[in-house]
C-alpha cells in the first residue's frame, strides 16, 4: 500500500507438473496463475490489504500506463471494452474440471475462492460466461503507442 508495488501482472506457464520437477535450475519457471489471478487479488481486498480502487490501478490502469497501450486498461469513450464482471460471496473450490489451462493442473486446487467470475468480455465479445468459453473469437491485436 506504500506505493512500491505499482502493477500487478501474470504470465501464463502452462507446464505439465513433470516439466516443473527438478529444482530450480532444471524446471521449467512460472505458474498457470492467469485463471485465478483476479479473485486471488480480491481476497486481499476482503482482508483490508487493498481496495478495490487501488487493485484496478495495479491490474488495469497502470499496466496499460507502463506499456503504453493504446486504448485499454479503463472505462472511456472510445476504449476497448475489456471487462470482467464478478461476484462476491459465491463460494468455490478449484477442482482439476474447472481448470481452463491445457497443462490441467494448478497451485489453487483445493483452494476456496469467495469471489466468483461470472463474464468476461474481451473487446466488448462476451469470452467467458456461465463456465463457458468461447474457444473461436479471436481477438484483435494491442496496439501501443
Amino acid at each position: 500500500m506504500d506505493g512500491r508495488i505499482t502493477v500487478i501482472g501474470t504470465d501464463h506457464a502452462p507446464h505439465l507438473l513433470s516439466q516443473k520437477e527438478g529444482g530450480c535450475v532444471k524446471a521449467a519457471s512460472g505458474m498457470p496463475m492467469i485463471q485465478f489471478s483476479l479473485v486471488t487479488m480480491l481476497e486481499l481486498v476482503d482482508q483490508g490489504v487493498l481496495s478495490l480502487e487501488r487493485l484496478v490501478e495495479l491490474m488495469c490502469h497502470n499496466p496499460a500506463r507502463l506499456f503504453e497501450v493504446r486504448q485499454r486498461g479503463f472505462i472511456r469513450l472510445g476504449y476497448r471494452a475489456d471487462l470482467v464482471l464478478v461476484r462476491p460471496n459465491m463460494p468455490w473450490t478449484v477442482t482439476p474440471a474447472c481448470i481452463q489451462s491445457k497443462c490441467g493442473w494448478s497451485p489453487m486446487e483445493g483452494h476456496t475462492y469467495s469471489w466468483r467470475v461470472e463474464r468476461t468480455l474481451c473487446n466488448g465479445h462476451t469470452v467467458y460466461a456461465d463456465g463457458n468459453v468461447d474457444a473461436d473469437y479471436i481477438g484483435e491485436e494491442i496496439a501501443f503507442r
